[in-house]
Parts: structure tokens; C-alpha cells; sequence
């Protein structure tokens, strides 16, 4: 099922890829738009870059802005009840990095695999590459459950929390934590559908699935209707319960195969060969994940003596960041299929230029949201609070963070890049040099010994960030991630 056999390379000068001419191939801009929201088939290893990226990036975009957009209204609707709430939101965010990093661990494992697989042309063995990633996620869950539902409130008080900030927030993060079999499943699947293709279909998922949660988030919070009035826990039953809906929607459409990929019961039986080697890609890639998002728990951990004013706006801040950053994370995974599929399909020219090309965008639409947050930042988390100390807080976090957003759209694509090329390696290697070895001894440095208090993290996340673009493209041109087996 996972021999190395490379079919053979093409001819790219075959193939024009002028922006143009890709567009008009495909009838037309609207045609274009219509065919990516609606999911087209399209061959990836062929034709236009240009077209190609488009077809993937706007379904990709689309599903990234539903998830930003459902960040900022939940952190909106937490920050009416005071700023014990939005420290606890915060908090519990920190501790489900351990959950998110091995969501996307297992989402570097499926998708890579999945589109190696469809680029050679081999749908079934992408099917079962699919089915143990799932068997996966439903195993990594188990034991963060049992953890959460026992030890929230232990948990949250390790990671500096008042007394008032655990008695408000240990439901929430018990509920979050119980339920983060549906965040691993989410990112899975999802990560199926993107490898094989089918970006569409992971888009109309996470547009269900935050559509509920932003309905549901208020009815529980505020008690709307004949919903009870659970204040901040509401916002953890909102988001479990649209979460778990997403779910069931992406079983349904693995099962019924509407896409390249159709999961059968078959395929959920152990191979020991597919686990083998999705468990070597997992584990570089959760360790990659875990030492991006862990570092986070050290970023808030240096934050929380500064009270629950500067955590709360930090918080908000960050929720605006990743409202830009999460649709930008639609590019980057454009790139990763494509690079995936064209190194399948012997075409490593193909998947480096695509690369670069999703880069050059990724960077401009960063680019112009950072100044906009520059600008605008009192304004923005103003709409959030009132509070003058966590607007303080939070207009320092987001201007100093969008500071290094040119540096973050190019950066973030490198790290796809390598990912969807099956090497996992080097940027858990970059992450830990930067994260780790950089940017948590910078935090604390600023924060601490040269008296910036809580305005020495935001400089670090954007100092550190900025380092990884930079170092990311240098390994990127050595071109070691073109010769990777998956």
C-alpha cells in the first residue's frame, strides 16, 4: 500500500500558467468562484498554478473566515460577562493547545498522505490512509476527556488563575476539555477533504458547524428563549454542541464519498503499515504543533501575574489576530495540497512555484490587514470592552502583534509547504528554536528584567513570528522537502 514508486515528471513548460490565461480557461472570474465554492474536480497537478490555487484557496479562505469570524463574536459575547470570563476563556485556550496540537498532527499526517496518494493516483489507498487518521483522533481523545472532566479546576489554577477566575471558568473548561473529541475530529476530516481536494466540502463543514456555535454561544450564555442561563459555561455548550454537529456531517459525506475520497468500515481496521507511517508523521507534526501552540501556556503564564485587566485584553487582542490570521491559513493549506499532489504526480517545479505564488498573496492581504489593526486598534477592541485597563491592554496587543504581519503571510506558507511535502521535521525544528528557545525567553525578559510588564509579550509573539518567516525561506530554498517519501 505505501511503496515509494514516483511517477514520472512532466514536462511544466507544457502547461502555461499565466494568471490570465488560467482565468480565461476556466470561462471567466465568476466561473472560477463558482467552481471552488461548489467543488469542480479539478486537476491539481495540472494546468494553470494560478487557477489551480484559486479553486483551492477561496473554499479554504471561506472555511477560515467562518472560524474567525465565530472567534471574535464567542470572545464578543464572553466579554459582557466581565473580565474574570474572558481570563477564563483565555486560560482554558492555553490548555486545549495540547488538544489542538495534536489535531493538527494528525491533520499534517492525513492530509500529506491523503494527497500524495491522490496525486499518484491511488484513491483507494488515500481512503485508508483517511480511515486510520480517523481511528486516530477517536483514540487521542479518550484520555484528554477523562483529564478534563476530573482535574478543570486543578488545571486552570496551575496556569495562574485568581480564585475568581477558577470558580467562573472550571465548568467551561471541564465542558471544552470533555468534549474535544469533536475539535480532533474536525481538524481530521477536514484535513481529508483539503489533501484530496475536496476544499469545498471542509469549507460547508466549519460553516455549519460555526453557524451553530454562534447561534447557540448567546442562547446559552444569556438564557435566550426556552435556552437556561448558564453565563460562560453556555459559551462551552454552544461551541461543543456545533462542533459535534460538523462531525456528523463530515461522516456523512466521507461515507456517501461525494468527494475523491470515500471512507468505508474496511478502512478503520489497524494496518500496521499505514498506522506506521502516519504515526511518524503525526508525531513530528503534533510535536511541531505542541511547541507552537504549547508555547502559548508560556506566553499567558509569564501574562497572568499582570492580573486579569492585561489577560483580558490580551485575549481579545489575540481573538482579533486570529480573525486575519486564520483566513490566511487558507492559502497555506492551498499551497499544502498542491505541493502534496505535485510531488505525487513527480512535479516538484509545479509544487515550488506554487508556493511562492500563494505566498506573494498571502503576504499582500496580511500586509493590508496589519495596517488596518495598526490604525485601528483602540477602535477595534473598543467594540469589545469598556473596561479602560483591558482596552489598554488589548489595543497593545494587537497593534505590536500586526506589526509583523508582512513577515507572517509568507511564513506561515513555508511551514504548509514543508508540511504537505511529508516533511514534518523541519519546522517542529524552527518552531522550537524560535518559540521555545526565542521567543518564551524574550517574553519574559521584556516582561520581567527590562520592566516592560505586559507589553513585553505581544513584542515577542511578533519578534518570534517574524524570525520564522525569515528562517523558514532560507530552509525552504535548500529543497531537501522535494526528495521527502510519505
Amino acid at each position: 500500500m505505501l511503496d515509494d514508486a514516483t511517477p514520472p515528471a512532466r514536462d511544466l513548460r507544457a502547461e502555461p500558467d499565466a494568471p490570465s490565461l488560467g482565468l480565461r480557461r476556466g470561462a471567466g472570474v465568476w466561473s472560477t468562484l463558482r467552481d471552488a465554492v461548489g467543488g469542480s474536480g479539478h486537476d491539481f497537478t495540472q494546468g494553470s498554478i494560478d487557477r489551480a490555487i484559486v479553486l483551492l484557496a477561496i473554499p479554504m479562505v471561506m472555511e477560515m473566515l467562518m472560524e474567525s469570524l465565530f472567534v471574535v463574536v464567542d470572545v464578543f459575547w464572553v466579554s459582557r460577562l466581565g473580565a474574570d470570563a474572558v481570563a477564563a476563556v483565555g486560560l482554558t485556550e492555553s490548555l486545549l493547545a495540547v488538544v489542538y496540537a495534536l489535531g493538527m498532527g494528525l491533520s499534517v499526517a492525513a492530509s500529506s498522505t491523503v494527497a500524495r496518494r491522490i496525486g499518484e493516483g491511488r484513491p483507494e489507498e488515500a481512503a485508508a490512509m483517511a480511515g486510520q487518521a480517523i481511528a486516530l483522533g477517536v483514540l487521542a481523545s479518550l484520555p484528554i476527556a477523562a483529564a478534563g472532566g476530573l482535574l478543570a479546576s486543578r488545571l486552570l489554577a496551575a496556569m495562574g488563575a485568581s480564585a475568581g477566575v477558577v470558580a467562573t471558568g472550571a465548568p467551561f473548561a471541564s465542558i471544552m476539555l470533555l468534549g474535544n473529541g469533536t475539535i480532533l475530529l474536525l481538524f481530521v476530516m477536514n484535513a481529508v477533504f483539503r489533501g484530496a481536494g475536496d476544499a469545498a466540502l471542509s469549507m460547508r463543514v466549519l460553516w455549519l458547524s460555526n453557524a451553530l456555535n454562534m447561534v447557540l454561544g448567546p442562547c446559552f450564555i444569556f438564557g435566550l428563549g426556552p435556552f437556561p442561563e448558564l453565563g460562560v459555561t453556555g459559551a462551552a455548550v454552544g461551541t461543543t454542541l456545533g462542533r459535534g454537529a460538523g462531525v456528523a456531517l463530515q461522516v456523512f459525506l466521507l461515507a456517501r464519498g461525494g468527494g475523491r475520497v470515500k471512507v468505508k468500515a474496511r478502512h478503520l481496521v489497524p494496518d500496521p503499515r499505514a498506522m506506521a507511517a502516519l504515526l511518524r508523521l503525526f508525531a513530528n507534526g503534533a510535536l511541531q504543533a505542541l511547541i507552537g501552540t504549547a508555547s502559548w501556556i508560556g506566553m499567558v503564564r509569564i501574562l497572568a501575574p499582570f492580573g486579569s485587566a492585561a489577560l483580558a485584553g490580551y485575549t481579545i487582542g489575540m481573538r482579533v489576530i486570529v480573525f486575519a490570521i486564520l483566513p490566511a491559513f487558507g492559502l497555506a493549506n492551498a499551497a499544502a495540497t498542491m505541493v502534496g499532489q505535485n510531488l505525487g504526480a513527480g512535479r516538484p517545479d509545479r509544487a515550488e512555484a506554487a508556493v511562492y505564488r500563494a505566498g506573494v498573496w498571502n503576504t499582500v492581504m496580511l500586509g493590508v490587514i496589519g495596517l488596518v489593526f495598526a490604525v485601528g486598534a483602540g477602535a477595534i477592541v473598543g467594540a469589545f470592552t469598556d473596561d479602560v485597563e483591558v482596552l489598554r491592554s488589548g489595543t497593545e496587543t494587537l497593534r505590536i502583534v500586526a506589526c509583523g504581519f508582512l513577515f507572517y503571510g509568507f511564513g506561515m506558507v513555508f511551514m504548509q509547504a514543508f508540511n504537505g511535502a511529508g516533511d514534518t521535521w523541519t519546522p517542529t525544528m524552527l518552531n522550537f528554536a524560535c518559540f521555545w528557545l526565542w521567543e518564551i525567553p524574550l517574553g519574559w525578559g521584556l516582561a520581567r528584567a527590562a520592566g516592560l510588564g505586559s507589553t513585553g509579550v505581544p513584542i515577542a509573539i511578533a519578534v518570534a513570528f517574524s524570525t520564522l518567516a525569515v528562517a523558514g525561506w532560507l530552509m525552504f530554498r535548500r529543497g531537501a522537502w522535494k526528495r521527502r517519501r510519505v
